[in-house]
């Protein structure tokens, strides 16, 4: 049965490009043999939004995985769902290029143009991360 699950956290104690860098190599390195597929958004913030698909054992135990991982706080669960068709299906974990967003995507899913999903609901979000990867905002195999 596949599911998607969403949600966003904080970083602890910060973060840099390469931590980032670091997470999405980990995620393509291990998502594939566990038939997970999705996309993280990183904001200069510190938010974390992440879509993650597949079997509801594997989604939801990386799901915990990232809950009880020291570098998140604040962790939400966003949305999760049955689903029967992936929607990041070409991604073992793409990532949003924030270079590339035009603010006036973000107004078109919120109040304003600054992306808060602790403020959105998980429908919207997944619509937006929908957009993203339509207007190649979404990088990365």
């Amino acid at each position: 049965m596949l599911v998607r699950l969403m949600y966003v956290s904080r970083a602890k104690d910060g973060f840099d490009a390469e931590t980032v860098h670091a997470i999405v190599r980990q995620s393509k390195a291990h998502n594939p043999a566990l038939g997970v597929t999705g996309v993280l958004c990183c904001t200069e913030t510190g938010l974390f939004v992440q879509v993650l698909e597949g079997g509801r054992a594997a989604v939801n135990r990386l799901y915990n995985a990232i809950v009880k991982d020291p570098r998140h706080e604040d962790v939400q669960l966003l949305a999760y769902e049955e689903t029967t068709e992936r929607r990041f299906t070409g991604w073992s974990m793409g990532q949003v290029n924030l270079a590339r967003l035009n603010p006036s995507l973000l107004l078109k899913y919120s109040e304003t143009a600054a992306l808060d999903p602790y403020n959105m609901s998980g429908k919207v979000v997944l619509a937006l991360f929908e957009e993203l990867a339509c207007t190649a905002a979404v990088v990365g195999p």
